[in-house]
């Protein structure tokens, strides 16, 4: 369903268990930067009704997930450290069309970010059925569901209001770049490293 290449090495769970205040932290700011990026999205395409409806609410449903990452650092006694930079987001960014048309901008970024959800998504379903911690493996399996549910709508989005573009093939482009950055990651306790 999700498209990708490559799957992660389970290992990274291990990783990630030997430091869950990283991960937490790493994983509050990426919610915070899905809820930013969905707005950023409406600022540039605001004559797009549809699609300004569905991404606030996709927005908002971000920023419930910030907090409630954060809530299980306050819970634990961890504190919510310094934004992360994020070199795999970062990497994709390269990747989307800086020329063309703003449809053209519209649809890489849409196609971005369907990609992010795509990959956060495969990541929290490994940590649901391997974190030893029931309660976040209980965590990750509902937020997994839900990003299913944003690479979908990004997804859709991007097949909408690409007209006379040729979505799947730019589509295939990036799972195909994506399959080879990612091959650099899952080294770190973090949601993309």
């Amino acid at each position: 369903m999700l498209h990708l290449k490559l799957e992660t090495d389970p290992r990274w769970v291990t990783i990630v268990e030997s430091n869950l205040e990283e991960i937490l932290t790493d994983h509050a700011w990426c919610e915070q930067k899905a809820a930013t990026n969905a707005i950023t999205i409406i600022t540039l395409n605001s004559q797009h009704e549809e699609l300004v409806t569905e991404l606030l609410k996709l927005a908002q449903e971000e920023l419930e997930h910030f907090e409630m990452v954060h809530n299980i650092i306050k819970e634990r006694g961890y504190k919510l450290g310094r934004e992360r930079k994020d070199h795999y987001v970062n990497q994709l960014y390269k990747f989307m069309n800086k020329g063309g048309s703003q449809q053209q901008a519209m649809v890489d970024r849409l196609l971005f970010s369907a990609m992010i959800e795509a990959r956060s998504c495969e990541r929290f379903k490994l940590l649901s059925e391997r974190i030893k911690d029931e309660k976040l493996s209980n965590f990750y399996r509902e937020l997994m569901i839900s990003e299913a549910g944003h690479y979908t709508t990004f997804l859709g989005f991007a097949r909408q209001y690409g007209e006379g573009l040729d979505v799947e093939k730019r589509w295939q482009e990036l799972v195909e770049f994506e399959g080879e950055i990612i091959k650099n990651y899952g080294k770190q306790e973090t949601i993309h490293g």
